[in-house]
């Protein structure tokens, strides 16, 4: 069921179109990858939804409702600019933006103190914001993002900025929080993140959506039919025995075994390549190998790319 839908969204800023009929939707209780090079869009859709900026032409939904004003409260967003004051010590500071967010003080100071030692930073409480690393500031202001407990939350880029011990604490809390119920957005460039945490993304390239589904459908949509074989060394030549249509594309020798990639036409079951080896070889590992998300990625915005040219150099013809 949907949190959240986005339909036809449209959003021009002079002589820059920023989003053209962008449509997405935000299944309840999952991570939903926001994709895109610079300049794609995603900044410009995520403060739409965040009512920042209004569409030049679209409908927005939260719950089922049209998303107006009051839906603002249900909503958590950490943006990749953060933005804290650097001369407030930050207890001070994260207790005010906790009861802006419509906590009472003595609730906002319950859940600061399990937050906070939660991300072992209590003992930061009384210092100013200023005297934090990077780091630190950004850990507190994650806190604050999600201090209210919000049905969708907004993250942009969470994870600049972090050592790979933070990050890896990071998303284990995000994973926590989906777990617990929240709907999250999550824009990066970070594409092993995105293996990581997303159920769904969409793909938005040139203020237009290129992709969107599930990661797992998409990696098998885009899946090359490609098999990674270890077996023991064999005297024939690997293509001699292989059946019509399979093809080795690749080969390497580990101590006494070798490593195989194999190539088998489209609707093969994986079951008729290890039946074909298993009569000259004795197999050790064997497994489908699967695009990453940053190989898809990089294929579709090429693809996209490549289909602008085309339409530009039909259009002067």
């Amino acid at each position: 069921m949907e949190l959240f839908i986005a339909q036809n969204i449209k959003k021009q800023y002079a002589n820059h179109l920023a989003l053209n009929k962008v449509s997405i939707s935000v299944n309840k209780q999952r991570i939903f990858g926001l994709l895109g090079p610079n300049g794609a869009g995603k900044t410009t859709l995520i403060r739409i939804i965040n009512q920042i900026t209004a569409p030049d032409d679209g409908k927005l939904f939260f719950a089922g409702e049209r998303l107006i004003p009051k839906h603002t409260a249900e909503i958590g967003y950490l943006p990749e600019e953060r933005g804290l004051y650097k001369k407030m010590k930050v207890g001070e500071q994260a207790l005010y933006l906790a009861q802006l967010k419509g906590l009472s003080r003595h609730e906002a100071l319950i859940r600061l103190k399990k937050w906070f030692e939660r991300m072992d930073i209590q003992a930061w409480w009384d210092k100013k914001v200023e005297e934090l690393s990077k780091g630190m500031q950004q850990k507190v202001q994650f806190i604050i993002t999600v201090i209210h407990e919000p049905q969708l939350l907004i993250f942009d880029e969470p994870f600049s900025g972090f050592d790979p011990i933070n990050v890896n604490i990071l998303k284990e809390e995000i994973l926590q929080l989906r777990d617990k119920g929240a709907t999250i957005i999550f824009s990066t460039h970070n594409m092993s993140s995105v293996e990581e945490l997303c159920d769904d993304i969409a793909l938005i390239d040139k203020a237009e959506k290129i992709l969107d589904g599930g990661v797992k459908d998409i990696k098998q949509q885009y899946k090359d039919n490609i098999y990674e074989v270890l077996c023991n060394s064999m005297n024939d030549e690997i293509n001699d025995v292989l059946k019509p249509g399979y093809r080795m594309i690749e080969k390497a020798e580990e101590g006494s075994l070798t490593r195989l990639k194999i190539k088998v036409p489209p609707h093969t079951h994986s079951n008729e390549l290890l039946q074909n080896l298993i009569q000259y070889v004795e197999i050790h590992e064997y497994r489908e190998l699967l695009p990453s998300m940053n190989d898809i990625f990089i294929r579709k915005v090429n693809e996209a790319s490549g289909n602008e040219s085309m339409n530009q150099i039909a259009n002067n013809l």
